[in-house]
């Protein structure tokens, strides 16, 4: 076995042996896109100016005139359209004036905000800093990175451009290079996943494998124009970046993506539906029994306003999730997982090994007869925990909107590479679609059935050398798998009730996200043993790994 190679030393990346440097990852400090202040708050500022002159043209005109000729501006402006008013005075030269000072000064705000927004990509940290009166400083360990994102909002897109995220580990951690040309910002996002893979920069720059940064057009004007039929191409033909295999390995059908998210949305409004309309019964038919029609019509009318933009919310909800799942794709790459999805805002993530805590195979009832799944995941998102509650960041936890066994079983190949086959059995046959005969589960007693009266043959849980996995639920059927290498700990808890029945609970602690790790109703030598076995094989585990260093060691 080779010796470990070191982690890359913090400083610039040594040049080609042409003098030119190909990467961005050189220790110093870059400019963000010329336009990146226009797109973080400028467009939403022209668009409310718009506004405002066009509610109040005759003031911001007089107003403008009164400057700048106030011989002119004597009396009311007459009725009719200030516009007029102007041109007929021969004041068009001064109008034009004031808009063309005020264009000056909002282009000069830019270019001091772009000015003073740099970044820069060492052998050890990326870093951001932004800022003119209160001046802000943000840094990111690449030993700590948990992943890569590179979104591409629809206006964004349309210019070529994107935003490059890099999830840390820790709450509000995230480091955002907002907004690069998307070739740039393919490099850079390229170049952040290589150092912190460990891989030796110098090594990999001499060989050639460094993604290059494209080299600007030579005026600002040609750079634009680039960016545009860049991203205008990009918009009509998808996303289709250099570091993906030619392929994603799941295709999901737009059919069953759309019927997926239609059950859900129904399974919601039937839900909330009968409860609002037994109330609205009960209201109605107490009134018109007490003889008060006018009333009865009153609450109905009420409750017609109110359910039907409740409807209407829910099919924008659904729309909502079904274009942010359109265009999904995942595949392998050489730094890890690549998920992309969104129709018209494209979120493109790459996953480095060794960042997924947690994996969760889900499959709600009326999911059933089609065959249908999804898989999410726990990751570290380096948000805040209110943030982490937004649609969005949920999206980054879906690694499988939907999808049949065969997927599922693609998927789970990527998130688990290191998973034995030994483990596989236990993972589907015994754990997705168990119990079956021969079951390795340890599960609910059977004294303690009533706190899970449907699934308490069902839930349970196994333990192996590489994971720790949870069986629950029967009308929704899940199947947690807890990789012990990354395990943050677990605890046992017995209540009065359960101690009285000698049973106990066990809850597994791992990063914020979606898979739960809370048992109940076990016996109460299973709990023990849970944590022994547990406190055991994670040690062995967490030993031998280094996916979290995954190039380091390389030849």
């Amino acid at each position: 076995m080779s010796a470990p190679v070191p982690p890359p030393a913090p400083g610039p990346v040594p040049l080609l042996p042409d003098g030119g440097s190909s990467t961005l990852a050189d220790g110093e400090w870059h400019r963000m896109h010329p336009l990146t202040p226009l797109l973080k708050g400028g467009l939403v500022l022209i668009i409310v100016a718009g506004l405002i002159v066009s509610n109040m043209r005759d003031r911001v005109i007089g107003w403008l005139v009164g400057i700048f000729a106030p011989e002119e501006a004597v009396g009311d402006m007459p009725d009719g359209d200030p516009v007029d008013w102007v041109l007929a005075n021969n004041l068009a030269f001064v109008a034009l004036l004031g808009v063309l000072v005020v264009l000056i000064v909002v282009i000069v705000i830019f270019w001091v905000i772009w000015r003073f927004h740099q970044f820069r990509i060492t052998g050890s940290h990326v870093e951001v800093r932004k800022g003119i009166v209160f001046r802000s400083q943000r840094r990111a360990p690449l030993d700590r990175v948990q992943g890569v994102n590179l979104t591409r909002p629809f206006i964004a897109r349309l210019i070529g451009l994107a935003k490059v995220e890099v999830v840390g580990a820790g709450t509000d951690a995230n480091v955002e290079l907002e907004y690069l040309a998307t070739a740039k910002a393919e490099s850079v996002r390229a170049d952040i996943l290589r150092l912190a893979s460990g891989a030796r920069s110098a090594r990999l720059a001499a060989a050639g494998t460094a993604p290059a940064a494209t080299a600007a057009p030579g005026s600002m004007r040609q750079q634009f124009a680039s960016s545009v039929n860049s991203g205008v191409t990009d918009l009509i033909a998808g996303v289709d970046l250099a570091d993906v295999a030619p392929e994603s390995v799941v295709k999901i059908p737009t059919g069953r993506l759309v019927g997926s998210h239609v059950i859900n949305a129904i399974v919601w409004l039937v839900f909330f539906g009968l409860m609002f309309l037994a109330v609205m019964a009960t209201v109605v038919i107490s009134s018109l029994a007490d003889g008060e029609v006018l009333r009865g019509a009153v609450v109905l009318g009420i409750g017609l306003g109110v359910g039907i933009p409740l409807v209407i919310a829910a099919v924008g909800i659904a729309w909502a999730q079904i274009s942010r799942s359109l265009r999904y794709s995942i595949a392998p790459t050489e730094n890890g997982i690549r998920l992309t999805f969104g129709l018209l805002t494209t979120v493109t993530e790459t996953l480095p090994p060794g960042r997924i805590f947690a994996v969760e195979v889900v499959q709600p009832l009326l999911w059933r007869p089609f065959g249908w799944w999804s898989v999410r995941i726990n990751r570290m998102s380096g948000k805040s925990a209110s943030a982490q509650q937004s649609s969005t960041a949920q999206q980054f936890n879906i690694v499988l909107p939907v999808g049949k066994r065969a997927d599922v079983e693609r998927v789970l190949g990527l998130v688990l590479p290191d998973a034995p086959a030994s483990v596989i059995p236990l993972i589907w046959e015994h754990g997705v679609l168990g119990p079956v005969a021969g079951d390795p589960y340890r599960t609910t007693a059977r004294r303690a059935w009533w706190t899970h009266p449907f699934s308490w043959k069902r839930q349970g849980y196994a333990v192996s050398d590489f994971a720790l996995m949870l069986r629950r639920g029967v009308l929704w059927r899940k199947l947690a798998v807890f990789p012990l290498a990354r395990m943050q700990g677990i605890a046992v808890n017995q209540g009065p009730i359960a101690r009285a029945q000698r049973v106990g609970g066990a809850q597994v602690h791992s990063v914020t996200g979606p898979v739960s790790g809370r048992l109940s109703g076990l016996e109460r030598d299973d709990t023990m043993r849970l944590v022994d076995e547990v406190a055991q094989a994670a040690v062995t585990a967490a030993s031998r790994d280094t996916s979290h260093r995954w190039a380091e060691s390389a030849g």
